[in-house]
């Protein structure tokens, strides 16, 4: 990966981490498949906006729609109903835990259904010292009732599962612009959840939210959704699927850091070693690093 791809792959952990705080202040009053619904239909509605700004344009075609459709199930609609349902009955931090294994499902989705992008003993290690280092930094306390909420921690798994399973599904869209993929999942995964979520949740039948509950919807939908899918097809255009759902190993440690610059939250040792062991993991995936240390360790060996 580049430098500008870790940057957008930083910037988008930041983007990401507010998703989990907006929809804990959301889900006091609204419910599940409505505030799902609405995070979608309202970035839809933004993206849409901008490419009417641009010379790109929805399809107009059946199989375009398809693709679109089927990426939209499995990279919003499958994985937001399924950690907002969770988040019911578990914690962010948890949720975030869970969601951290999907470069985990990605690598060996990809490495059984592709020919260029294998899973190498080097990647695979990097991946799971990061997913060692969420839970340092988020707190190995979380683990302790893992099994207390076994539905909503299955239901994250399966959250992750299914973003491994949509970066399979954007290889076909590397090379389109990234605003017309975001704003097109988007579209399809509204007019899927409409009707799931009137059926439900009878939202009009639900009080008028509160303030900060608006305020988080809007930041739930024009940074952690719109903006974000933007930054993340990108992603996906220069550096590959497998690579943009490393993401979800940044999220926990933008967050902590995020609290501890504009909210004084404190910095703890745990923060910090967490935060080191998902260095060490991202360094060791991006390989580089290891690439060129190994030759000299091999030249020392042979040196009497």
């Amino acid at each position: 990966m580049s430098a500008r791809a870790w940057s957008l792959l930083l910037f988008l952990s930041v983007l990401w981490g507010g998703s989990f705080l907006f929809n804990r202040i959301a889900l006091v009053e609204i419910p599940t498949f409505t505030l799902v619904f609405a995070r979608c239909a309202m970035a839809a509605l933004l993206l849409a906006i901008v490419l009417g700004f641009t010379a790109d344009r929805l399809p107009s075609d059946r199989s375009g729609w398809w693709d679109l459709t089927v990426m939209g199930i499995l990279n919003n609609v499958i994985p937001f109903v399924l950690i907002v349902w969770g988040q019911h009955t578990i914690g962010a931090g948890l949720a975030a835990i869970m969601n951290a294994t999907t470069p985990i499902f990605s690598v060996i989705i990809a490495h059984i259904f592709t020919t260029d992008d294998k899973a190498t003993p080097l990647k695979v290690s990097g991946i799971l010292l990061g997913i060692i280092g969420v839970a340092v930094l988020i707190g190995l306390d979380r683990l302790a009732g893992i099994s207390d909420n076994l539905p909503a921690e299955i239901a994250c798994l399966g959250a992750a599962l299914s973003y491994g399973l949509s970066s399979l599904w954007s290889r076909r869209f590397r090379g389109r612009p990234p605003t017309f993929t975001a704003a097109g999942q988007l579209t399809a995964s509204s007019l899927i959840l409409l009707p799931i979520a009137l059926v439900v949740d009878t939202p009009w039948t639900l009080a008028m939210p509160s303030t900060h509950v608006v305020l988080a919807m809007l930041g739930l939908a024009a940074l952690s959704t719109a903006l974000a899918y933007v930054v993340f097809f990108r992603i996906i255009t220069i550096a590959g699927a497998t690579s943009a759902t490393l993401v979800t190993l940044l999220v926990p440690p933008s967050a902590v850091v995020l609290g501890w610059l504009v909210l004084a939250e404190k910095l703890a040792v745990p923060h910090i070693a967490g935060m080191a062991l998902i260095f060490v993991g991202l360094l060791a995936i991006d390989g580089r690093i290891p690439r060129a240390i190994m030759p000299l360790i091999g030249m020392r060996k042979r040196v009497p």
